[in-house]
């Protein structure tokens, strides 16, 4: 697990009753928003196991609307996000599901604006601290705590080289690096997180790669 101060051992500023159900909440749905690249028009949000149980009570329905809001753990707007979505324009409902998940805490986002979409999953795993596990249906491990790029891509030979040489000739630092897909030869998904802010050039480099579908940059939080 990362640590980058003394705050995510001891815990978040926060709104809210519980660091799991309402600052973890609130983080999955900013990140979701960060990946998404701004707030959705409409928004299915899935919620399993303890999510589902107690999230009227424990405010995590808020919560989540809040974060695709924009709005940080310590946002005093957080009780009125319902409110502050519908003036936003911003529709939303949420689905309890009664399958089981590898988390308790579990909540899928289904973010719509247009013709784009994405399904985003993530976990509170306490202290404020989240994983977002799912981009897609593609598995995936990341914290939120740096910025990354989500690469979607053929799975050919050769697409992860030309995507890695342009981040080392741009003197970018790789802190961590995954490769998803799921199926042989099919779109696969290279999640890279980062040590720094990647500049929009090396991005569209990136972007320009042989190969390469699809990127999504996500900011540090």
């Amino acid at each position: 697990m990362k640590y980058k101060s003394v705050f995510d051992i001891i815990g978040p500023v926060m709104v809210g009753p519980s660091s799991s159900h309402t600052a973890g909440a609130a983080r999955i749905g900013l990140l979701a928003r960060s990946l998404f690249g701004g707030q959705p028009a409409h928004a299915d949000i899935y919620l399993y196991g303890s999510f589902k149980d107690t999230y009227r009570g424990h405010g995590t329905d808020i919560a989540l609307i809040a974060g695709l809001l924009g709005y940080d753990t310590d946002d005093d707007r957080i009780m009125t996000a319902e409110d502050e979505a519908k003036k936003a324009g911003l529709q939303f409902q949420f689905i309890e599901m009664e399958a089981e998940r590898s988390h308790p805490n579990t909540a899928l986002l289904h973010l719509v604006k247009g013709e784009e979409q994405l399904t985003i999953e993530g976990i509170s795993i306490g202290g404020g601290k989240i994983e977002l596990v799912s981009v897609n249906d593609y598995q995936i491990n990341i914290s939120g705590n740096y910025p990354a790029l989500l690469v979607f891509h053929r799975d050919t030979f050769g697409t992860i080289a030309r995507v890695t040489t342009i981040l080392g000739d741009n003197e970018i630092n790789v802190s961590q690096m995954n490769v998803s897909r799921k199926e042989k030869g099919d779109v696969a998904l290279m999640t890279i997180e980062l040590d720094e802010t990647i500049d929009r050039r090396t991005v569209q480099e990136v972007r320009e790669a042989d190969g390469v579908n699809r990127v999504i940059e996500m900011k540090e939080s």
